[in-house]
Parts: structure tokens; C-alpha cells; sequence
């Protein structure tokens, strides 16, 4: 089986999917670290290095390209990241979007990131902005579109275990990791 956890920044798809990664024991490929890291090689702030992504697509394709590839040949792992659910074009995969407010996803953000409430909520709108033309533009993806996802959790609802085990169960009914 081959699971993909998408959302947008602050729903808690990295945690879950590292609680998911531990409860069976697959390898978890995320694209947000590869991100975070590529940011971190440039010098620069994700809201920075985002901005400089909507100027060369290469960084984006690069990523994209590294998701297909493993989701294309490797069996039993967690791809997390905002396109892994489109990336993924298995038979035996299981499609997960989480959800939540903003407000809640900014909260969660100043916890990891720190920061104050405004400067988050401005950010992260700018970024979520900067990240859908870009999906738009070079794939005419709209993340906005639910439809390819086999289940959508609102996280704001539960708390991370709970969310764990909501997860685990629609995994286990499927026949799980092998």
C-alpha cells in the first residue's frame, strides 16, 4: 500500500503522517522537508524561497519528479506533501486530505514556528496564494478540488493521536501495509 497525506500548512499533515510512519513502521517520504531544506540551501525563508519557486519551476518539477519516482517504485510508505495525492498514480493507493481553519493552521504555525498571529496569518495566506498559481500553472492542479482524495479529515476537530487512529482504522479496513 502505498499511503499520500496532503493539506495545507498547519493541518497537521508532517505530524501524522510521522505518528503513521512509526504505528506501521514505513518509510515516510515528505516533500515539505525537501522544501524547507532546498529553502534552507538558498538562504532563504520558505515565503522567500516560494517566491523565488514562482520564478523557476524547476524547484517545484524537482520535487514533483522525486514523488513520482518513489511512488511509482516503492510499495509501503507515507508520501506527504501538498501534491502527493496527484503525484501518486498507483492502483493500491489511499488518498488523505486534512483540513483546517486557518486561524487553527496559524496557531499551529506560531507553536512550530513562532511569530505573532497577524504575521503568520499574513504569510501563510500569501504563501498558500503563491503555492496554488504555482500548482495551476505548471500542473492545473486547483487544491481546492477534493475530488481525488478517498478521505477528508477537518483536524481542528480531533487531536493528533485521534486523528492517528482515524487514519489507521480507514487503513486497516483496506488490508493495511503489507
Amino acid at each position: 500500500m502505498l499511503l499520500t497525506i496532503s493539506g495545507l500548512p498547519g493541518s497537521g499533515t508532517t505530524t501524522v503522517s510521522k505518528l503513521l510512519s512509526k504505528y506501521y513502521d514505513v518509510d515516510l517520504i515528505s516533500a515539505g522537508e525537501v522544501f524547507r531544506k532546498l529553502a534552507d540551501e538558498y538562504g532563504m525563508t520558505l515565503e522567500e524561497f516560494g517566491n523565488f519557486a514562482e520564478s523557476d519551476p524547476s524547484i517545484d518539477l524537482e520535487i514533483d519528479r522525486r514523488q513520482q519516482k518513489i511512488a511509482s517504485e516503492k510499495n509501503n510508505c507515507i508520501l506527504e506533501g501538498r501534491l502527493a495525492g496527484y503525484m501518486a498514480e498507483t492502483d493500491n493507493v489511499l488518498k488523505i486530505w486534512l483540513k483546517a481553519p486557518l486561524d487553527v493552521r496559524v496557531e499551529r504555525l506560531i507553536e512550530r514556528e513562532g511569530g505573532s498571529f497577524d504575521e503568520i496569518f499574513e504569510s501563510t495566506k500569501k504563501r498558500e496564494a503563491s503555492e496554488n498559481a504555482r500548482y495551476w500553472e505548471i500542473h492545473g492542479i486547483d487544491l481546492t478540488d477534493m475530488s481525488i482524495y478517498d478521505l477528508v479529515v477537518d483536524t481542528s476537530r480531533w487531536n493528533q493521536t485521534q486523528i492517528k487512529d482515524i487514519l489507521r482504522l480507514s487503513i486497516d479496513i483496506l488490508g493495511g501495509f503489507s
